[in-house]
């Protein structure tokens, strides 16, 4: 009740990410199938007391690809995922919090899992000055935490929103820092190129226009999601004519102002 199980279907093929980001995925794919080789085989494992288990922290806006990018590391290293929601978690009561991460960790190590740790400032945060036992036993419970993710023999992946929230004190210790930025305009292209299934009947989509629109991946998703089920309920490709009122739909939602310099020409119909 803890964790859930992701089925992981993004590959390589599907995230769009910055060189250096992308880069580092791959690293963390290459340390987790190394393992055996740089700890026992060279010897390594033999000098290190602690800190053998691969920690990750993806930080980044709500939907630039944090859930995404640790499916393609477990779709790519055929191994299982588990999304921890560390909001869920946490607990009041003190020591309940440790429990809960023991039981998840213990369960974890049985088969190598990857865990992936959602909503990471629910746990951590700004907490060099110890102002009262709270925050004392905060603290324990973050050291806690990271002492599992550096025993963990397997990949432990913490993500956040807010990757300011957290204590650069608390973020030495873990091995990657990956940023997830909100896309460019030509990584926005590239998502939208990507996000309709070669399955999918589409016509006359016009992609640089497309691309203007700043907002992340996840929105992008939606937006096509929405605009695929409004084109089929007309039993009509999927256009223009779909993709611009979905999209009103998506920033209506997350409170976005509709601007002309976003939708060009299809600024007067998107503000219908």
């Amino acid at each position: 009740e803890l964790a859930q199980r992701i089925i992981p279907r993004a590959t390589w093929e599907d995230i769009v990410l910055p060189e250096d980001a992308l880069r580092q995925l791959k690293e963390i794919a290459a340390q987790v199938a190394g393992r055996q080789k740089v700890y026992e085989e060279w010897g390594f494992g033999r000098k290190l007391s602690k800190g053998k288990g691969i920690s990750a922290l993806f930080s980044g806006p709500s939907g630039t690809g944090k859930t995404m990018a640790a499916e393609v590391l477990a779709n790519h290293l055929k191994l299982d995922l588990y999304r921890v929601d560390l909001a869920g978690v946490v607990s009041k009561y003190i020591g309940e919090t440790e429990k809960n991460l023991r039981r998840v960790f213990d369960a974890a190590e049985e088969s190598g899992a990857i865990l992936f740790f959602d909503e990471a400032d629910a746990l951590f945060g700004k907490r060099s000055e110890v102002k009262d036992s709270h925050d004392r036993y905060a603290n324990i419970e973050v050291n806690y935490l990271l002492q599992r993710m550096e025993d963990y023999r397997g990949l432990a992946i913490l993500a956040t929103n807010r990757r300011s929230a957290l204590d650069q004190a608390f973020l030495r210790r873990l091995r990657f820092l990956v940023d997830l930025p909100m896309p460019d305009i030509r990584n926005r292209k590239m998502i939208w190129q990507k996000v309709f299934p070669k399955e999918a009947s589409v016509d006359g989509l016009e992609y640089d226009n497309l691309a203007r629109m700043e907002i992340s991946g996840g929105n992008i998703r939606n937006i096509a999601l929405n605009a695929a089920f409004l084109a089929a309920s007309e039993r009509m490709p999927i256009g223009m004519n779909h993709i611009v009122p979905a999209a009103r739909r998506e920033y209506a939602k997350i409170t976005k102002m509709i601007t002309e310099s976003e939708f060009g020409r299809y600024y007067g119909m998107v503000r219908n």
